[in-house]
């Protein structure tokens, strides 16, 4: 990956960054602990971002 990246490119791994937190306490307690990770979770190794 370039070290100057464009906008949008930036953007969006930006994006792919907030979005692969873990699922909120609150959900977990709602559902008694059987949602325990966050549906949009990725590796960063495993699965790509589209370009």
């Amino acid at each position: 990956m370039a070290r100057n990246k464009k906008f949008p490119v930036k953007k969006r791994l930006a994006r792919a960054a907030r979005s692969t937190r873990r699922a909120p306490v609150w959900v977990m307690s709602k559902t008694k602990g059987k949602i325990r990770t966050s549906i949009r979770r990725r590796h960063w190794r495993r699965s790509r971002i589209k370009p």
